[in-house]
This record gives C-alpha cells, sequence and structure tokens, in this order.
C-alpha cells in the first residue's frame, strides 16, 4: 500500500554520525518523510577513530539511503580536543569536557545547508541535545535558533533546522527508538563510545550515559 508522504514529499537531509542520536533522527526521517526523500551527510572531522565512520556508512547502505562524506578535517590545524587527539579525557576548570570541538556543529550546519540548497532540500535534521549533554554549547537550541536564522540570512534560503531529540533525556530517546520499531537495530549497530571500542568501553562519559538512560528506560517498562 502507497502511503501519502505526511511531508507532502519535501526532503530532508540529516547530518549523520553512525551513533544513537543521529540513527535515532535518520529513522524518524525515513518515518516521516519515505526513505525516497531522506539523504544524509557525514562529515570526516579529523575524529580518532575510524569506526565511527564506518557504522555511518553501513547504516546508511543498510538503511537505503544516500550518502555524502564532506571532510572539515582542516579544523585539526587550528584546535586541540580529544575527539581528535590521543589524549586523555578530562574538565577544565569550567566543568568543559575536552571532548568538546570548537566550531563543530557550527560548521556541520554550515556545510550540510549550503549542500542542501543545492539540492534543493529546506529540511536539515540535527540530533543534538540540551537535556542530557555533556554540556557543550552548541547543542543548545538557542545556538541552533541563532544558526538557522544566520544561514537563512547568509543565502537568501528558507533553512528548517530541526531538532527532534532537543529536550529529551537519554532514556526518552530510546523510548523514541522503541516506537519507532528500532530499539535492538540502534543498540547493536550504533557506535557512541569517545575510545572507538566495539560495542563500547563502558566507561567513557558517553558510554556512560547511553548506558544508564537505556537502562532507566527499561526499568520504566517493567
Amino acid at each position: 500500500m502507497n502511503i501519502l508522504n505526511p511531508n507532502d514529499n519535501r526532503k530532508a537531509v540529516v547530518i549523520f554520525s553512525g551513533g544513537q542520536d543521529s540513527t535515532t533522527c535518520l529513522i524518524k526521517a525515513i518515518a516521516d518523510y519515505g526513505v525516497a526523500n531522506v539523504e544524509v551527510i557525514t562529515f570526516q572531522y579529523g575524529q580518532r577513530h575510524a569506526i565511527e565512520l564506518e557504522k555511518a556508512q553501513w547504516i546508511a547502505e543498510d538503511l537505503g539511503v544516500k550518502q555524502t562524506l564532506i571532510d572539515t578535517s582542516v579544523i585539526k590545524a587550528i584546535t586541540t580536543n580529544a575527539m581528535m587527539e590521543n589524549i586523555e579525557i578530562t574538565k577544565d576548570k569550567n566543568n568543559m569536557p575536552n571532548t568538546f570541538v570548537d566550531g563543530r556543529n557550527a560548521i556541520f550546519l554550515l556545510y550540510a545547508a549550503i549542500y542542501a540548497k543545492g539540492q534543493g532540500i529546506t529540511d536539515i535534521i540535527t540530533g543534538v541535545c540540551e537535556t542530557d549533554f555533556s554540556g557543550y554549547p552548541d547543542c543548545r537550541d538557542v545556538f541552533v535558533k541563532s544558526m538557522n536564522v544566520t544561514l537563512n540570512l547568509a543565502m537568501d534560503y528558507q533553512f528548517n533546522i530541526i531538532t527532534p531529540l532537543m529536550y529529551l533525556t537519554k532514556a526518552q530517546t530510546w523510548q523514541l527508538a522503541d516506537e519507532l520499531g528500532a530499539l535492538d537495530y540502534i543498540r547493536e549497530h550504533t557506535h557512541t563510545c569517545y575510545l572507538g571500542v566495539e560495542g563500547g568501553c563502558g566507561s567513557c562519559p558517553s558510554c556512560l550515559l547511553r548506558e544508564n538512560g537505556l537502562n532507566e528506560y527499561l526499568s520504566s517498562k517493567q
């Protein structure tokens, strides 16, 4: 049976890393727009572990969506952090973890917008969240909204940056995955670990956030 697209055949591009959040956004986008109207952009920004890019490629192929890989690794020349260098994960005096990559989400949204306009796409989806996060300033709703206005002005184009997870806890993100019928898929196929360990190290901040959220959600179902 052919079901009419609830978004009237608009197209969307998802900023996609192969992690839990962006994969949840991708699967939701496929449900909302139809697989033929969704594609993803993955950024090679100099991340220290190739597994992230490998997972993203595998999931995009498995779900049948077009993937565009964009190299923004030039950022390594101007900043240092634990996401791109083999250094210990720590926090500074302001409690900001050194996994924060200055300017990363601004760059991602800018390049995604340039690409989207060229394809005639207005909807850009990103999995940033200010509820369960590490204090990253570029995951806040105020930043995304300001970037949306800036991009619209910069390119004289009506972009719509969509953040499905913005106010969800990690447990609620797992709940959303479950409601989409993708809980096991995301558990088995996504990568979140900062240390690049297949299946997760279980001790880095990202693994702990993911696992604690999953346990909270599963407990709530009992």
